[in-house]
């Protein structure tokens, strides 16, 4: 059987929001991995930031910040950290419209005391559907370089906001909606333009020397659309937005539904 190469998102893919890992995934993923199968994480979340349940997998590697850095094993393969001057164009847009963000760079999350603020009050909201895990490990602002940012999230009280990005600064940047399970409003991601998982997912093929026919790659944010695309398979979460599944190739059962467990038997990386 031809080892496969599988990507796998974090956030309502792997992780329910920051509950713990369901048994039927970490079964799913040694499993694989026991067979000769390549197994990667593919998050949007900082390497700093990602929950140590996941870490504890022993993974083969990481695509972070939304495919702005990759690893093999402990080796660096992609880093695309935004120009100096992007950033900033970027964080003065934010502050001029009055759009709550945060900077993400392959060592940290940054915020403000004020948006460090709102998000603890938006994981009171959430009350007992997010883990309090779920929200980033913030540091503060003023400790980011930032010539070494990868990307930002932004938060906003209004539905459209993401929409308003997208078409105020789409011609720089990749701009896409967020997965933070908002009690209202919206939220969404800013990265470099070509800055994508599916870009990084190609970077890390490339460097194994393996086809991108026989990825598949695993999802269900927004964030995941390109890593679908250049995928052999596409696979998206039953939790997924409905039309972010019907960019994939097919569906699986969502993340509470041993989502991972049963995509990985229909293509045979483990056993029913």
């Amino acid at each position: 059987m031809t080892s496969r190469t599988v990507f796998l998102d974090v956030d309502g893919t792997i992780l329910d929001h920051g509950r713990s890992i369901a048994p039927s995934t970490i079964t799913a993923i040694r499993g694989a991995r026991a067979a000769g199968h390549l197994v990667f994480l593919s998050t949007g979340r900082s390497a700093a930031d990602i929950h140590p349940d996941v870490r504890a997998l022993g993974l083969d590697g990481a695509i972070t910040n939304g495919g702005a850095y990759a690893r093999v094993g402990a080796e660096l393969v992609a880093a695309h950290p935004m120009p100096l001057a992007a950033v900033t164009r970027m964080t003065d847009y934010f502050l001029e419209h009055g759009i709550s963000y945060f900077l993400q760079s392959d060592d940290g999350v940054f915020a403000d005391a004020g948006v460090r603020s709102r998000m603890t009050q938006m994981i009171r909201a959430w009350g007992n559907k997010v883990d309090p895990q779920f929200m980033p490990r913030f540091r503060d602002l003023g400790e980011a370089d930032l010539a070494q940012i990868a990307k930002s999230v932004f938060v906003s009280d209004a539905t459209g906001t993401v929409a308003q990005v997208q078409a105020e600064l789409g011609k720089h940047y990749h701009v896409v909606p967020g997965s933070m399970p908002l009690p209202g409003g919206s939220n969404g991601e800013v990265s470099l333009r070509g800055v994508t998982k599916g870009a990084a997912v190609l970077a890390v093929l490339a460097h194994l020397g393996r086809s991108a026919d026989d990825a598949i790659g695993i999802g269900d944010s927004w964030n995941d659309a390109e890593m679908f695309d250049v995928c052999g398979v596409g696979i998206a979460m039953g939790n997924a937005d409905p039309e972010l599944q019907e960019r994939a190739d097919e569906v699986t059962t969502s993340v509470a539904h041993d989502g991972i467990h049963n995509a990985f038997v229909k293509h045979g990386l483990i056993a029913a």
